[in-house]
């Protein structure tokens, strides 16, 4: 590790990283620049040329933004689907991790095995049936319904990696609290959790992201009440497709959320990773 610490230390690496991380960044700001630019400003040529003209900026696409009142629905409806998913998924995972880690109950390793036979399933599989139940059950539609099926489908992953996370701790730690008198709900709670924060949040960044961005599953499950934002900007560009004014400013909303996330979490997810590395 400290060997792997210097050649990333070196100037000319760094220099790398940042011409790297420039590059990435350029659709970034790109997008951002558009969705400050006029339609007719758009017409005439690309983004660019704000660095020549920068009167061409201004707030008014993002007001119109506002006003749009399918825009702003589907966002909200992307953090209802998001926000609500992602603390099931890790919730859950995080309890069985544990459960599957260090307790000893009947059908442990069989039931595991199932749990990791069904990351190689396809998402495709389930739809049509899943969807046929959630029709029976009143389900297919809604964004209760959405939610349900991102959690059905993010759990197996999620368990699988925070069981091998939390197997990875040292069996004397939960053993000397246990003779302190903790109870398992005591030791999870005060000891699991906090050891096991970086795999938590690189867990809950990965689900975060995929369900923020997901428009296949939206597009089956969400009726247009439901809708996320991905669904929403693809079906305005469907319908108007030269209206970039909303377009733009509505696709780096859409992206700005789930870039904002990774920031926020941004040292737990490298500790994460780390961590991941050397075990």
């Amino acid at each position: 590790m400290n060997a792997v610490r210097r050649y990333l230390g070196s100037g000319v690496v760094q220099a790398f990283l940042v011409v790297i991380g420039l590059v990435w960044m350029t659709p970034l700001a790109g997008l951002l620049l558009s969705s400050l630019r006029s339609t007719e400003d758009t017409a005439k040529g690309g983004w660019w040329t704000v660095f020549t003209s920068p009167g061409q900026l201004s707030f008014d696409n993002y007001a119109a933004l506002l006003d749009n009142a399918g825009i702003t629905r589907a966002f909200w409806n992307t953090v209802l689907i998001s926000v609500p998913t992602t603390v099931l998924v890790v919730g859950v995972a995080a309890l069985a991790g544990y459960a599957f880690a260090w307790l000893d109950f009947p059908g442990r390793e069989p039931v595991f095995l199932v749990v990791v036979a069904l990351l190689v399933v396809p998402v495709q599989i389930g739809l049509l049936p899943v969807a046929k139940l959630f029709g029976q059950l009143g389900l297919f539609g809604t964004i209760p319904g959405v939610v349900l099926f991102h959690v059905a489908y993010g759990l197996p992953f999620a368990v699988f990696l925070l069981r091998n996370y939390f197997a990875e701790m040292p069996k004397e730690m939960l053993e000397a609290a246990r003779m302190d008198g903790g109870g398992e709900w005591r030791i999870f709670t005060r000891l699991v959790l906090p050891v096991g924060r970086p795999a938590i949040a690189s867990l809950a960044i990965f689900q975060f992201l995929w369900v923020w961005n997901d428009m296949l599953v939206a597009l089956l499950f969400a009726d247009s009440s439901a809708q996320p934002l991905t669904v929403e900007l693809q079906s305005q560009i469907r319908q108007f497709g030269s209206n970039i004014d909303v377009l733009a400013p509505g696709a780096f909303l859409s992206l700005i959320v789930p870039v904002a996330v990774f920031f926020a979490f941004q040292r737990h997810f490298v500790q994460g990773v780390m961590a991941g590395s050397v075990k």
